[in-house]
């Protein structure tokens, strides 16, 4: 139902969500080469230097993967029995800390349970909010968690301390009932150095606008807003910090925002045929290829339409202010010798 992803350039782990209990997958990648569009039965990358083995070798391996894995289920087993209660909560949410240190669920009975990673030793268990959480996100030093559920709060807390730091509220137009739907904190960098938060806001009565709102959560008041005539349903930021993405309930549509301004910079309407369940942007940061092609970035986004999307940003180039005011004073420059030489 729900997953969390960390890489390093050791490992790579997915935690998996399924009704109350969750799982722990250790990744190992290949790279493999694609011939006409087709991934090859026999590929000499794979085959080259192996001898051929007999048919009582291959039962062998068979039986030996088979008993591995039957011993995955077993640690899976082990795991589950960690997060089940009476009665057993829905794990609606899991996310892992950046850092790869901390790992955070929430469920259906609105308690957050944070466990130290990839060890899944649970140190403390929060009674976050009265009703079913819908979203949590750590920061990027991972010392802060914000949570959202369907109560209408918002929390940010202090995971050391393990006490609330911040409720979050803010002016509603009108006096009108909104709900948090999704949360995501944007990294600081060295112009902003407060600790920013971007949420997605959506009215209970259908006729009234939803917000993309950055906050600052240092003083928990609200930044910036964009407005939208449609509820929004998925929200992603990029591992810079720099790009914003939000996908919409109705039309299908995913919009990309620079972060620190909320300047809309790429609309893609109808990108699905139903509301967009999720969002996550292609990584930046990482040591190998690029897969974003010739783009500033990438986004991907998932429906119920079962139609994945790769939408892409391309380069947006701009003249540096140092070259505009070279430029103006070239202008004038030549300007005045014209008309001296034309005696005005």
């Amino acid at each position: 139902m729900n997953c969390a992803t960390f890489s390093d350039k050791k490992r790579s782990w997915i935690a998996a969500g399924q009704e109350s209990h969750c799982q722990l997958y250790n990744v190992h990648s290949k790279i493999i080469t694609v011939e006409n569009g087709e991934i090859p039965k026999k590929s000499a990358n794979f085959n080259s230097g192996l001898r051929q083995r007999k048919q009582s070798e291959k039962s062998d391996e068979q039986s030996n993967n088979h008993e591995r894995i039957e011993e995955v289920k077993d640690n899976n087993s082990n795991f589950k029995k960690l997060f089940s209660r009476q009665p057993e909560p829905l794990q609606r949410i899991v996310r892992l800390c950046p850092k790869g240190e901390l790992m955070a669920t929430g469920g259906t009975d609105g308690r957050i349970r944070l466990w130290k990673f990839p060890e899944l030793i649970k140190f403390h268990d929060l009674e976050a909010h009265t009703k079913e959480i819908d979203d949590i996100d750590f920061n990027a030093e991972g010392n802060l968690l914000v949570s959202i559920a369907k109560d209408g709060k918002a929390f940010v807390w202090d995971i050391k301390s393990e006490m609330k730091k911040r409720e979050l509220t803010w002016n509603v137009p009108g006096n009108m009932k909104y709900l948090y739907k999704r949360c995501r904190f944007r990294d600081p960098d060295e112009k902003v150095p407060k600790t920013q938060l971007l949420t997605l806001s959506n009215a209970t009565v259908g006729k009234n606008p939803s917000f993309l709102q950055l906050w600052n959560v240092d003083a928990g008041v609200i930044m910036k807003s964009v407005p939208f005539q449609e509820t929004l349903s998925a929200l992603a930021v990029s591992d810079n910090g720099r790009l914003v993405a939000v996908g919409t309930m109705f039309s299908g549509s995913v919009d990309m925002f620079i972060a620190f301004s909320l300047q809309r910079v790429l609309h893609i309407p109808g990108a699905h045929s139903m509301f967009v369940t999720g969002l996550e942007f292609l990584p930046t940061k990482n040591d190998g290829p690029t897969i974003t092609s010739n783009a500033e970035a990438a986004v991907v986004s998932i429906s119920v339409d079962n139609r994945i999307c790769i939408h892409s940003l391309p380069y947006r180039y701009t003249i540096p202010i140092w070259v505009v005011i070279v430029l103006i004073i070239l202008s004038i420059g030549c300007a005045f010798i014209f008309c001296s030489y034309m005696g005005l």
